[in-house]
């Protein structure tokens, strides 16, 4: 009887290698570009074409899901003039000398390399281009470009690309600040649909992820750390734990110099032949803690800390217009609100990971990391190796999120590695995963607001309780003075508390936003009920004497705004109790979004979200609309998620949730139809991989209002009764 092994997508890695002459065509961001024929040509690569016309595009920066993978060489491709079917698309290593800005994060990819990739682009057309010229001995001028091929039109001779590689690579590469552009009503790429360049290889199992990485002799590793951030090892029974089996190693890793909770922290390290073996042997680990100072803080008490500083006056005054108590003492009336926002896990699909080996003083490193370079420096650091004997190969990452920039995972790897003498392959457990994140910090706002007889909204004062020491805030915790509803409002004060915090913090998707954002628009939509006027009526008037500099421009929030007006029926809506539709705008990451968000709620406080309209604006050109959409539907349901039923609580200086069943994501039958539309003005192009999340969730707390009549001042929504008689 023959046996049939199957080998699962974990246990297999496909390596491609493109191989054959071709020319090579790449710059140095910020230099004039260098051309040589391939064997030698060094600087920056971005662009490979072989003499059958197949061009290799090199895609510089980590894709953790915003489609940067497939938008950059886009963008390139369509300045190249090439067909996208024509195109193949290669994954960079982290290579700090050929490459800049190799990172994701911010939604920076698109306003960083928008003009860069085109010029890329261009400057290998043009080459092309001089180089059929030479041949035809002809004006450059007079030579056009179209799928790949050079024509000139007046004798009818054209060239494919494939022809003309040998003498395009003895061509002088043009200064990239000089270097013709397409006028973009010739874009043939840029603006039309394309799929992800990886899905094939996703929903057939490819191995794209850290994941699904594997080495000969490599082990599998587990590591345990103190549930109590900051906590180190005091013993541990590692004897036991290395009779179990397939156990290999078991051994005790000291913590990173000065113990930085952005660090190596300490911890035990099991290695086994299988994960699952590891995994096993840890659940008989039993480690002795010195837990720390974080112990005695807890969730109860950050809020009984912050209701305690809003009695007090305020550390610090951030900023203050005009002068908001006269303007409060005069208003026709006045709102007092207190609003909070919990502590929030990334709970990306795929846990953090990192295969590592070490050999012979050198470092190679696999890692889904949104921060490549920030994770060599740091493993650099932590384990005295230096930068140039570290490499890192940049996996796809299932979900980043903003957890991915925090390289914990990789300098663990790295560690565990080192002392270890074989190749590891680290991989958190979700308890792991969401025990051990940099959280969205929790936060705490006091506000005041006055409107006028005429309804004008005239002052605005926000005392804002966060986190961190003296006038530093914590990671992510802080909230900038240039803030909406700033330049806006004539008599304005933002000041700020803090308290000592020993979670770790730090950014997720849309950070500072994704939470202000919620606080500010429901605020403002009190303000507007108090006023007697129509939210959005109300926001029109708000935005009508704004600036249009940098930041929040009020034109484009004000052509957001009405266009999701239009969109969603606003005006012909119907009121009857139980049904509601609320609407928020919000600047974040350069993108002005406006979004308005339909439920109904039934008298026992069933919620339904029925539907969510957006509009947004990020410029001229939405480069690839079919991931614009996606990006943009994929923030909404994140922020519905959050909005839901997501909180983070500390108590004794640990997180209590722990999985998917404590800390829920949406579900399927949750997903809601979300309707997104652009607006295109003339201004340079912008990301999206964040400004969609913040207005939806504040639109739906204002949705919620109008079905029951209860404001929602604290997250998560499930938390509170929404039935209503």
């Amino acid at each position: 009887m023959k046996t049939v092994s199957k080998v699962s997508r974990r246990e297999f890695v496909q390596a491609s290698v493109l191989a054959g002459g071709g020319l090579l065509l790449g710059t140095r961001i910020g230099r004039a570009a260098r051309v040589l024929p391939a064997a030698e040509f060094v600087p920056n690569p971005f662009i490979r074409i072989s003499p059958d016309g197949a061009v290799t595009i090199i895609a510089q920066n980590p894709e953790i899901g915003q489609g940067v993978k497939t938008m950059l060489p886009m963008i390139i491709a369509d300045e190249l003039d090439v067909d996208w079917k024509d195109v193949r698309i290669e994954q960079a290593p982290l290579d700090s000398t050929k490459f800049t800005q190799q990172s994701a994060g911010g939604s920076t990819a698109t306003p960083n390399h928008w003009m860069r990739m085109r010029r890329v682009g261009a400057a290998g057309r043009a080459m092309l281009v001089a180089a059929a010229a030479q041949t035809w001995g002809v004006p450059a001028a007079e030579c056009e470009t179209a799928s790949g091929v050079v024509h000139h039109k007046a004798s009818g001779r054209s060239l494919k690309y494939g022809e003309l590689l040998d003498k395009a690579a003895t061509m002088t590469a043009p200064a990239l600040d000089q270097v013709p552009l397409k006028d973009p009503k010739q874009f043939k790429i840029i603006g039309r649909p394309h799929p992800g360049v990886d899905n094939h290889a996703i929903v057939t199992g490819g191995p794209l992820y850290g994941i699904d990485m594997t080495l000969p002799g490599m082990l599998h590793a587990v590591f345990e750390k103190c549930p109590v951030f900051g906590g180190t090892v005091q013993g541990a029974n590692l004897d036991a734990i290395r009779s179990q089996p397939g156990v290999k190693q078991a051994f005790v890793v000291e913590p990173g110099q000065g113990n930085a909770l952005n660090g190596l922290l300490g911890g035990v390290a099991i290695l086994a032949d299988t994960w699952w073996a590891a995994r096993s042997a840890r659940e008989k680990l039993q480690v002795t803690w010195n837990e720390g100072p974080t112990a005695a803080q807890s969730s109860t008490g950050f809020a009984k800390q912050a209701a305690e500083l809003a009695k007090a006056p305020p550390q610090r005054s951030l900023r203050k217009d005009g002068d908001p108590d006269a303007a409060l003492a005069g208003a026709a009336k006045v709102v007092k609100a207190e609003y909070f926002y919990p502590f929030l896990a990334h709970a990306s699909l795929e846990p953090m990971n990192c295969t590592a080996h070490f050999k012979e003083g050198k470092l190679e490193i696999w890692a889904p990391t949104q921060s490549p370079a920030g994770g060599r420096g740091l493993v650099a650091r932590t384990l005295g190796v230096a930068e140039a004997d570290i490499t890192v190969h940049i996996t796809r990452s299932g979900g980043g999120f903003g957890r991915r920039l925090n390289n914990d995972y990789m300098v663990e790897a790295a560690a565990i590695a080192k002392q270890a003498g074989v190749p590891v392959k680290l991989l958190w457990t979700r308890e792991d995963d969401i025990r051990h994140d940099f959280y969205r910090p929790a936060g705490f706002h006091y506000l005041t607001g006055g409107v006028d007889g005429a309804g004008k909204l005239v002052a605005w004062r926000n005392h804002f309780v966060s986190f961190g020491e003296g006038e530093r805030f914590a990671q992510a915790a802080g909230l900038g003075a240039t803030e909406f509803p700033q330049r806006f409002i004539p008599n304005y004060a933002l000041d700020a508390s803090v308290m000592p915090l020993g979670v770790p913090t730090g950014f997720l998707r849309a950070p500072t936003s994704n939470g202000v954002a919620f606080v500010i628009q429901s605020f403002i939509d009190e303000l507007a009920h108090a006023a007697g006027k129509d939210p959005i009526q109300f926001r029109l008037e708000l935005l009508a004497a704004g600036p249009q500099g940098d930041g929040l421009n009020a034109d484009r929030m004000r052509g957001v705004l009405e266009l999701v007006a239009e969109k969603s029926g606003w005006a012909a809506r119907k009121k009857e109790r139980g049904k509601g539709m609320g609407v928020a705008f919000h600047y974040s990451h350069r993108g002005h979004f406006a979004e308005v968000v339909q439920v109904s709620v039934s008298r026992r406080g069933q919620l339904t979200i029925e539907k969510v309209w957006v509009a947004g604006d990020i410029g001229s050109e939405v480069i690839n609309p079919s991931n614009a959409e996606n990006q943009v539907q994929g923030s909404v349901l994140d922020g519905i998620a959050e909005a839901l039923a997501q909180e983070i609580t500390i108590e004794r200086g640990r997180t209590v949730q722990g999985n998917f069943d404590d800390f829920p994501l949406l579900r399927i039958a949750q997903a809601v139809p979300v309707e997104v539309h652009f607006r295109k003005p003339d201004f340079p192009p912008t990301g999206l991989g964040e400004p969609a999340l913040p207005p939806v969730i504040p639109a739906l707390c204002s949705a919620i209002f109008e079905a029951t009549g209860k404001r929602i001042r604290s997250l998560p929504i499930g938390k509170q009764d929404l039935s209503w008689s």
